[in-house]
């Protein structure tokens, strides 16, 4: 049974038996906390906890995941993907444990050819939490399990939680006995591969609080809702049903293995470490296709960094099955091939993901190269000193700062007859994912309780009306200061006031929030800013500026209508700027992010390279045409499927509902999903100037640009500025290059000249420094402090040049100077004055603590500097003081 026809039976049989299917949301969460979908739940996380009313009563989906806190395991495991599908049926209040067994056990024990998965149920097991004698006695009931196969285990694996106050509860967890072969008998409790975990029910039951750990809580009671959490893995059920050994064998995975087989000329089972790098290149790579195909390119950090780490470890393993030169162009393919009937858009957006896949390939093998030649240089210093063991802060660096394996460290190592100190590494590697952690865990306490807008939210959605009026009558329906329910505001306090209607739109799809003002009788309050806590809900964030905000008062939003113009200006210039940037990049120049704000906008893009100044110009004049044609500019509200049928650009990550706003500009020249704000026609737009252009990743770029009145008066000072340099420097305006040009090298010729005059007068004096040497402990020492000096070469070139003409004896040259008003001081030393124990680097450091800075070297010669230029004198002194001590 194909993977695809797996997941297609079970959204069938509980679209059946009423369940609305929900597609899957993408790889990209909108969740602060998280990177990446890392369970079929996360989507459903605000109808769970109650935050959201959920628009159905129950639900089914195949949810894409992606989960790497486990990606060590990937290869030597049946059942570890970094990619996974997760089948999942929810209940938000309908039916609750017996529904959920009943479905389940119905599904996986249905013959195929009713439209079941056709598991035999002596196959099966069950676990359940050990107090949840609910779940124990219905399993009995409902199914033909016997007793013994029905285990009861504690809270560490049949207890769910988030870690966070809020819905909690037992679980009830599906296993598949692989049979004798496999491992002992004793059931899931023995933890054994033998047994796969492939379907885990979640009841969600109860309110806990006072958390202390994920297993150590207070329940504070049952939920006035129960629901219906579960999650099928799919990958686990096909290798199950497709009758191989694990997942890197079903059909959606094993082309990717065979491909890299084929290519590393090696044999498929027939080494137990070859078998894990070529499981290894099967799922990093599929998982690399999906999380480009949602839009994630390779960068240094976040979602980019871990896309990064995948493709690195893909290429690393190859490498380390053999095959040193690229392979992401047939391994990708491969993947795409077998991915693209479940997920169309691996194919329709394949010249975007076969580009990054290539180029961050090519990246990373000349990155080996690189690496190599470093730790060639530090085994070779390794010998040289006579040791055995490359030290683990040297591998740690090739690891942290130059992406270099570890094991590829310890291979080449090893080959050269030396170890790593793989505890040194370890400890550092450990230190870092302690950092890691701490991060994540801050980052974590930093989010927002959004549980205190769960009452308001049940109210309903807030009605923005915002595209039509810059001014709505409503109600307050509540309010809160520092997170808690209040009943009022008093003036001079920052508070939240939500509203059942409002004006003032709320930031979001990189448009700001409005600027206003809501008032109502006896009070006025600042609009500081306008925000989403969760789906649905309108939160503004005000300063009641005189009299005092109730709940159930009259509220008028009202719109500051001059920054929502200029607002609506630099949104619909973004979108044209998006729109002209594909007419000259082609396709696979996508958004990657935007911020639109009266008068200015920001717009990321995928592409590889800095744009050229044509190529800069090609953009702004198509856009700026575009505003000349006076596009007419349309909103249509339309199903989303349909919406993207027409051809509608989404951003990537970006969360959608069933039905979406469009904004046209031109038809479908200018066509995207947007919730924003804009203009009427593209005219109104004004001007569009871009003003920068930069990288903002390996993978992105960035332009930048002014909108309307800015743009305006910044070429009105752009030309009043080329007027000022035209009288200055008497040139019409496009003589101006070439004068500026003419003008840069006289300036340099002049400079270079006074560098040569004044290195001259330098040299001029080396007579009588020499003549200046005095004796210290038998050393003869040169300590002269010369003025100001053009540069600190100069000195050290003149301190040289005295050392020599000092001859054989044991000398010292310590010479100080002004350069550019800070004080600089040079010591050099001969052979016998170092074989006498007179190190320049010592030295210069001595008397660069003089003045207020540092210093160091080589021994035969250093420099120092600081910040105090009258020191000079005693920081000379030390030199000798030094040498006579």
């Amino acid at each position: 049974m194909k993977t695809a026809e797996i997941a297609q039976r079970f959204l069938d049989y509980f679209e059946k038996n009423g369940h609305t299917i929900v597609p899957s949301a993408s790889l990209v969460t909108d969740d602060p906390a998280l990177l990446f979908t890392v369970a079929g739940m996360v989507p459903f996380i605000p109808y769970l906890s109650g935050d959201v009313p959920a628009p159905y009563p129950r639900a089914a989906d195949n949810q894409k995941c992606i989960r790497t806190n486990d990606i060590e395991e990937v290869g030597k495991t049946p059942r570890h993907g970094t990619f996974f599908q997760m089948l999942g049926n929810w209940s938000f209040g309908d039916y609750f444990k017996e529904g959920a067994i009943r479905y389940a056990w119905d599904l996986l024990t249905a013959p195929e050819a009713d439209g079941g998965l056709g598991f035999d149920p002596k196959d099966l097991w069950v676990t359940v939490y050990e107090e949840d004698d609910e779940a124990h006695d219905l399993w009995l009931r409902l199914t033909e399990l016997p007793e013994e196969r029905i285990q009861r285990l504690g809270k560490d694996t049949n207890y769910w939680s988030t870690g966070l106050p809020g819905p909690a509860g037992p679980c009830s967890e599906i296993f598949f006995d692989r049979g004798p072969a496999y491992g002992i008998d004793g059931g899931p409790a023995t933890d054994d591969d033998r047994y796969v975990e492939i379907w885990n029910l979640v009841f969600m039951q109860y309110e806990i609080t006072n958390v202390r750990s994920k297993y150590d809580f207070d329940i504070v009671g049952e939920l006035p809702a129960k629901n219906i959490d579960t999650g099928m893995g799919l990958e686990r059920i096909a290798f199950i049903k497709q009758g191989v050994d694990n997942m890197y064998e079903t059909d959606q995975v094993r082309p990717v293995l065979d491909k890299a087989v084929e290519l590393s000329g090696r044999t498929y089972g027939a080494n137990h470490d070859d078998d894990v790098r070529f499981r290894v290149v099967a799922d990093h790579v599929r998982s690399s296709l999906m999380l480009m195909s949602d839009g994630v390119t390779p960068s240094n950090d976040g979602r980019g960094y871990i896309l990064r780490r995948l493709m690195r470890r893909a290429i690393r393993s190859m490498r380390l099955l053999g095959v040193d030169g690229p392979t992401f162009g047939e391994l990708f393919t491969a993947s795409r091939d077998a991915m693209k009937d479940a997920y169309p858009e691996v194919e329709a957006d394949w010249p975007r993901i076969s580009q990054y896949a290539l180029a961050e390939e090519a990246t990373f093998l000349r990155t080996l190269a690189a690496g190599e030649t470093i730790l060639d240089d530090s085994l070779a210093a390794t010998k040289k000193a006579g040791g055995t063991t490359i030290d683990g802060a040297e591998a740690f660096l090739l690891h942290d700062t130059y992406g270099f394996p570890i094991d590829l460290t310890l291979e080449i190592a090893e080959e050269a007859g030396l170890t790593v100190d793989r505890g040194a590494f370890d400890s550092l590697m450990q230190e870092q994912r302690a950092r890691a952690k701490a991060d994540a865990r801050a980052r974590k306490r930093q989010l927002a309780d959004t549980s205190v807008y769960r009452d308001l939210r049940a109210k309903g959605e807030t009605v923005f009306t915002g595209y039509t009026d810059l001014e709505t009558e409503s109600r307050v329906l509540g309010i809160l200061v520092d997170g808690a329910p209040v009943d009022r505001a008093s003036a001079g306090q920052i508070a939240e006031v939500i509203l059942a209607e409002t004006a003032l739109y709320a930031e979001s799809g990189g448009q700001v929030a409005d600027k206003g003002v809501i008032v109502g009788p006896g009070y006025e309050l600042e609009v500081l800013d306008v925000q989403k806590p969760v789906a649905g809900l309108v939160s503004h964030t005000v300063e009641v500026t005189s009299g005092e905000v109730g709940v159930d008062q009259p509220a008028t939003s009202i719109v500051d209508a001059a920054n929502r113009r200029s607002a609506r200006q630099a949104h619909s210039a973004t979108h044209l700027v998006h729109a002209a940037l594909r007419d000259t990049l082609g396709k696979t120049a996508t958004q990657a992010g935007s911020l639109n704000r009266a008068g200015y906008m920001r717009f990321d893009f995928t592409w590889g390279q800095a744009l050229s100044d044509a190529t800069k110009t090609e953009i702004e004049e198509i856009a700026n045409n575009a505003v000349r044609d006076n596009l007419e500019v349309t909103t249509r509200v339309l199903a989303l499927d349909e919406a993207r049928s027409l051809g509608a650009m989404a951003l990537f990550g970006e969360k959608y509902g069933d039905t979406v706003r469009m904004v046209d500009i031109g038809g479908p020249w200018s066509r995207e999903l947007c919730a924003g704000t804009h203009v009427s026609t593209s005219a109104e737009i004004g001007v569009i100037s871009l003003v920068g252009e930069s990288s903002v990743g390996a993978s992105n770029r960035r332009v930048e640009a002014l909108v309307g009145l800015d743009a305006f008066r910044s070429l009105a000072a752009e030309r009043a500025l080329v007027s000022q340099l035209t009288s200055t420097l008497k040139a019409p305006r496009e003589q101006l290059p070439a004068r500026i040009a003419e003008l840069q090298a006289s300036l340099k010729a002049a400079e270079k000249k006074i560098a040569a005059l004044e290195a001259k007068a330098l040299g001029d004096r080396l007579p009588a420094l020499v003549a200046a040497a005095g004796r210290v402990n038998g050393t003869r020492v040169v300590a002269e402090s010369l003025g100001a000096a053009s540069s600190a070469d100069d000195v050290r070139s003149l301190a040289l040049q005295v050392r020599e003409r000092l001859g054989s004896d044991a000398a010292v040259v310590a010479l100080g100077a002004e350069v550019n008003g800070r004080p600089v001081v040079i010591v050099a030393t001969n052979e016998a004055a170092r074989s006498a124990g007179a190190k320049a680097g010592a030295l210069a450091k001595g008397a660069a603590s003089v003045l207020g800075g540092g210093g160091g070297g080589r021994d035969d010669v250093a420099q120092g500097g600081g910040t105090d230029a009258a020191a000079l004198p005693a920081a000379l002194a030390s030199v000798k003081d030094a040498l006579g001590a």
